[in-house]
């Protein structure tokens, strides 16, 4: 059974326990933090982005730090799991847990594959506008679709096929016009190096997602919000712990006060824009792990590229960015592919809503 299905299942027996108006409500409750969620996930992202690029504008170098923001404020993600208390949760004792060994081994390896990941998207964002590195970003939700069919069962219909052909061509047009959306000071070789380490940066953060389902339903068997977010969290601090070796060996952690002092906003601008973007990503993984756990990580993804017609448009106001045509119409063609997936996944809540309103009228007439 693929995840959306089994969030499915969650609430039509929720439903199903409850008479025909409760079960509304709870339906609402379910939109209501499905809302909440894409809320968190679309401001910090769309923060996040913008105060990275900032950071490399204002005279900021390090890859390395830059990386480190994305992942360092997971102690924030505390917070949330204090309020689902895992002694709340249904629990199912019949399965049976992974071990320590199993379930570390499985963080250790998902946490160094996030640094990697994270570490191409700060290359991607050093050499590429913000509404160019957005819209190759929206490749997000055409590789999450094809990980999630072979990796997950999850389904692939004529609207999400549609979708993921449209990101790709808006992605492949970018590439094509690459030439005239060249940053001041960056050659085409770095102009392409952050091209690919985005694209290869966007196939790893749909895979990580997709994994991380896989290790939900094959390995540790419950899909619990607290268990979700103790992933987040491990995965996190892993990465975290890279970076901060990175950085070390690298040797940039020498020129760090150098760059604090030669930010032109000032030294406080600086360590505020780092302060703000470490939380930023934070709140952005609240979202995303919220949604996995209420729909599926393809439904994650789906609403991270919402996240495209706000992010380039902030770009050309605070950077001045150059929209051109070739970037309006990748634009464009990328709100398109999220709309077609989004349209799929209306279509199969209306659906799943019609058969669980029909067993409640069932179960209703068995009664009486």
């Amino acid at each position: 059974m693929s995840k959306s299905q089994e969030s499915n299942s969650r609430r039509n027996a929720a439903l199903l326990d409850r008479p025909n108006h409760v079960g509304v409500l709870v339906h609402w409750k379910w939109w209501l933090l499905v809302a909440l969620n894409i809320f968190f996930l679309l401001a910090g992202q769309s923060v996040a982005t913008i105060l990275g690029r900032f950071y490399y504008d204002q005279g900021g170098k390090s890859k390395w730090m830059a990386t480190l923001v994305q992942t360092v404020a997971f102690p924030i993600l505390y917070i949330p799991l204090f309020f689902f208390n895992p002694t709340n949760e249904a629990t199912n004792s019949s399965v049976t847990k992974p071990s320590f060994a199993v379930i570390s081994l499985i963080y250790i390896l998902l946490g160094l594959f996030l640094a990697g990941e994270n570490m191409m998207y700060s290359i991607g964002l050093l050499y590429l506008p913000v509404s160019t590195y957005s819209l190759i970003c929206a490749t997000q939700l055409a590789f999450n679709a094809v990980f999630s069919y072979f990796l997950n069962s999850q389904k692939f219909t004529v609207l999400v096929l549609n979708s993921v052909v449209i990101l790709t061509l808006s992605a492949s047009l970018l590439a094509v016009g690459s030439e005239a959306s060249n940053p001041t000071g960056v050659s085409k070789g770095k102009y392409a190096l952050g091209f690919l380490c985005t694209l290869g940066a966007s196939a790893g953060y749909s895979l990580m997602l997709s994994l991380m389902q896989l290790t939900f339903q094959k390995v540790i068997k419950r899909e619990t919000f607290s268990v979700v977010l103790d992933m987040q969290i491990y995965t996190s601090l892993i990465a975290t712990c890279a970076c901060i070796v990175g950085l070390f060996v690298s040797g940039e952690w020498r020129s760090l006060k150098q760059e604090m002092d030669g930010f032109e906003k000032g030294r406080v601008s600086y360590v505020m824009t780092l302060v703000w973007s470490a939380i930023a990503w934070q709140i952005c993984s609240v979202g995303v792990v919220g949604l996995i756990f209420l729909a599926s990580a393809l439904f994650s993804n789906a609403i991270s590229t919402f996240a495209l017609p706000v992010i380039p448009v902030f770009a050309v106001i605070v950077f001045h960015d150059k929209m051109d045509g070739v970037k309006v119409v990748a634009l464009l063609m990328a709100v398109w592919g999220f709309v077609s997936y989004l349209y799929q996944s209306y279509l199969d809540d209306s659906k799943q809503r019609s058969t669980t309103m029909n067993a409640i009228k069932d179960l209703e007439t068995c009664q009486s």
